[in-house]
């Protein structure tokens, strides 16, 4: 019976030794949890507030908005989340000539030239939008400004 006995006092402080190492290890990994947890919050905090200062700059929107169709539609999602009369007068400009390109793509040479024309327009409202100036864009950009309003 003292070899039982011996072999039950084992067991039981093996037991308890393992309830404390889990124990231990319990706290441990929620101590670590909730210090990844922080951190997180804290990087997403820094994050949203860069993001917040970039879109906050109508600059970087207007220029944005120039690059191809995915750059105009990354624009006017940014320019949603806090409205920039800047920003939104080159989404406006950008939207314009991109249908404008598009309806005359489909004629054979004429499109070929006002693709041309476009393209030429693109670059000055380019240049108008990095140098930080609304430029309107020659001939039909007071038309798409009106258009385009609600954008």
């Amino acid at each position: 019976m003292s070899d039982d006995k011996n072999l039950g006092d084992d067991l039981d402080d093996m037991l308890g030794d393992a309830k404390k190492e889990a124990k231990e290890f319990s706290e441990t990994t929620k101590k670590k949890a909730k210090e990844f947890s922080e951190e997180a919050k804290r990087t997403a905090d820094s994050f949203e507030s860069d993001l917040h200062k970039i879109a906050s700059d109508g600059k970087n929107i207007a220029i944005i908005a120039h690059l191809t169709i995915i750059g105009w539609i990354i624009a006017l999602v940014m320019n949603n989340t806090t409205k920039n009369e800047f920003g939104s007068f080159y989404i406006r400009q950008m939207l314009g000539l991109m249908i404008t390109g598009f309806i005359f793509s489909f004629i054979p040479l004429i499109g070929w030239v006002i693709g041309l024309v476009i393209f030429v327009l693109w670059i000055v409202s380019l240049v108008g939008a990095l140098s930080g100036e609304q430029k309107l864009t020659p001939g039909i950009g007071p038309y798409f400004q009106d258009w385009f309003k609600s954008l």
